[in-house]
């Protein structure tokens, strides 16, 4: 039997970036905002993939090889 989230996947994302640019900017605050995109921390879009039944090393793979702002 499967339950029913509770949190929309939108919101769920969007407390994550909040949360996480707050933590960081107040951590990191000098070393941060000289790289910023356009005074944003984080895009405003996101993606949401499932990788069900993927080594753990191929998901990590797959993140680092993601592109970098320039």
């Amino acid at each position: 039997m499967t339950s029913i989230p509770k949190v929309r996947l939108s919101k769920l994302v969007n407390s994550l970036k909040s949360v996480s640019s707050r933590y960081l900017l107040k951590k990191y605050d000098a070393q941060v905002r000289r790289q910023l995109w356009g005074g944003h921390f984080w895009f405003s879009s996101y993606v949401a993939r499932s990788c069900i039944g993927a080594p753990l090393t191929v998901v990590r793979q797959y993140i680092e090889n993601q592109q970098r702002p320039v």
